[in-house]
């Protein structure tokens, strides 16, 4: 058994979800994935994946060797690559996960300057409001708005927004403008799905012991942030939006803030990656621009 082909063929497994696709993506039998998969359980003496008519799962001893595989395989195509390739050169293609909302304003007009830095870097942007499962879904980091939920991913800081409660000039002008948080239980709210629990988020104002969740009616709920900022747009409810995706329609007067004078809740924008010590030259150097570039210009509002 080829130890380092059969990993390889394991992890495709494990990242396409299926041993078919892991055939086709690496160009042999599907007879060769099976053998290598069985090998591999054989040689290590546990069952590294969970296989049913339906889905492939991992294992928890799956999960551990699939971690391995990863820093063993990216470690040796790094030594691979330094010898190959000029000192200095930068290549790879690295699977970006983050939101519509943050990939319009912040990586995207960012990414001219990283192209013309390094040109052999590939981008693969995998954009979702959901959260990404970053084994099962290839990918190499994320670039997060909030604060990060509890995980063993490591969490660099790029910026700071400003939550802002927002209405369209003809809502306000049908219900009128709140002037304090309790004026908010008399209004229409615009529901956004948690990601994680599936239920409407709550507007909670404050911190600790003194922080207030207000009870609003919605009429409309979404769970894409797109059609929420459209929904508050077209009036049809007061929306709370983080102050990078509301910047243009605050401009140009399609949205309105309201409550200024309620102090705005400030969060984090994180790129989050695990704690792998292997990872590529390629995915470093694009964590490290996201630090320099994004952080530098992006615009708190």
């Amino acid at each position: 058994m080829d130890r380092f082909q059969a990993m390889e063929l394991f992890k495709r497994v494990v990242e396409t979800g299926s041993f078919r696709r892991a055939a086709e993506t690496s160009r042999v039998l599907p007879s060769t994935v099976t053998k290598a998969v069985k090998d591999l359980e054989a040689h290590l003496g546990a069952q590294l994946l969970k296989r049913t008519t339906r889905a492939i799962s991992l294992t928890d001893a799956g999960l551990r060797y699939y971690d391995s595989c990863t820093a063993i395989l990216r470690e040796l195509q790094a030594a691979e690559d330094a010898i190959a390739e000029p000192e200095g050169t930068i290549r790879g293609a690295i699977r970006v996960g983050t939101t519509p909302s943050i990939a319009r304003q912040f990586v995207v007009p960012a990414l001219p300057q990283l192209v013309l830095r390094y040109p052999d870097i590939e981008i693969d942007l995998h954009l979702s409001d959901g959260l990404s499962d970053l084994v099962q879904e290839s990918i190499d980091c994320v670039i997060r708005a909030g604060v990060p939920q509890p995980s063993s991913l490591i969490v660099r800081r790029l910026a700071n927004f400003d939550w802002y409660v927002c209405g369209s000039p003809e809502y306000l002008d049908r219900y009128g403008t709140p002037a304090c948080v309790a004026d908010l239980r008399e209004h229409v709210a615009v529901g956004y799905t948690d990601s994680r629990t599936g239920r409407p988020l709550s507007w909670t104002f404050g911190e600790g012991k003194g922080a207030t969740s207000v009870a609003m009616t919605r009429r409309v709920t979404v769970n894409d942030t797109d059609a929420y900022i459209a929904a508050g747009i077209a009036g049809l409810g007061l929306i709370r939006a983080a102050g990078y995706m509301v910047h243009e329609p605050l401009s140009d007067g399609r949205l309105v803030k309201v409550l200024g004078d309620v102090e705005a809740p400030t969060d984090p924008l994180s790129i989050l990656y695990p704690p792998s010590r292997h990872l590529s030259p390629a995915v470093r150097t694009f964590i490290d621009w996201c630090v320099e570039i994004i952080g530098r210009e992006a615009v708190c509002w």
